[in-house]
């Protein structure tokens, strides 16, 4: 029996995803190396080479894929420090999200700072490098750093299921998330999106139609534990869910949304 998480894709989908697939690779590598002085440079710099691949990627995407962004509920994102709990489907996550902050600080793998030039521009960037194997000292590490990020303005981002996961799977939400909710005190935006649709996780193909990264109404700091986790889970997931029935509902489906869309 055919994997419904593993649809086939037409000619034309696998002729542009290995044209963008070359593309992406080529361009990100041309960044990395002929951008390397900015490891030398003041962060902001780094910051701003870090948005330019960002915009250029998902450009790219739009032009080779017939791939769209589109973006609501930017107003509920607010101009100071704050934490981003957004869900993630796919590695387009990575780059695609980071034009839309003014200054993010991603929670990621500390292990990734190891891999030449991306690796090395995690640490410039200052995003916030976890230990995973070490909880309880990555925990303190982690607030520690926000902590320090929140201070200067930065919005700290966090996937709290820490893994990309296929549309429309059950969630898994892990609880740092709710401890840096506690620990910084801060406005929290929930963020739903649908890019593992057209960007699915170990695919290389590419399906045409609208990636949404939808802001959503932000809560408050200072809330009990089980109200916050329970508000903010079933926002995202409310949200996620109806932006795959939109997808399915669309002109041209990608494979995955149906397949989602049946099994909700």
């Amino acid at each position: 029996m055919a994997d419904p998480s593993k649809p086939g894709p037409g000619a034309m989908v696998i002729v542009r995803s290995l044209i963008y697939f070359a593309t992406f690779y080529i361009v990100t590598a041309l960044y990395l190396v002929l951008g390397s002085w900015l490891l030398f440079g003041p962060r902001p710099w780094a910051m701003k080479g870090l948005e330019l691949h960002g915009r250029t990627c998902v450009a790219l995407l739009r032009i080779i894929c017939g791939t769209k962004l589109e973006v609501r509920g930017g107003e509920n994102l607010p101009k100071a420090g704050c934490l981003v709990v957004a869900k993630h489907q796919s590695a387009w996550d990575s780059f695609g999200l980071v034009p839309l902050f003014r200054d993010p600080a991603i929670v990621l793998k500390d292990e990734l700072k190891w891999i030449p030039f991306y690796g090395w521009f995690c640490v410039k960037f200052e995003h916030i490098l976890v230990k995973r194997e070490k909880a309880s000292a990555a925990l303190k590490t982690m607030i520690r750093d926000a902590k320090q990020r929140i201070s200067i303005g930065r919005e700290v981002v966090i996937f709290p299921e820490g893994t990309r996961t296929v549309p429309g799977a059950p969630p898994d939400y892990k609880s740092g998330y709710v401890a840096l909710y506690e620990a910084l005190g801060v406005v929290t935006v929930p963020l739903a999106l649908n890019s593992g649709l057209f960007w699915p996780r170990r695919s290389p193909w590419r399906y045409p139609g609208t990636i949404v990264v939808e802001f959503l109404q932000p809560l408050p700091p200072g809330l009990p534990r089980a109200e916050f986790r329970a508000r903010i889970e079933a926002a995202i997931e409310d949200a996620s869910t109806r932006l795959i029935a939109e997808a399915a509902a669309s002109a041209e489906p990608p494979p995955l949304a149906v397949a989602a869309s049946k099994h909700a």
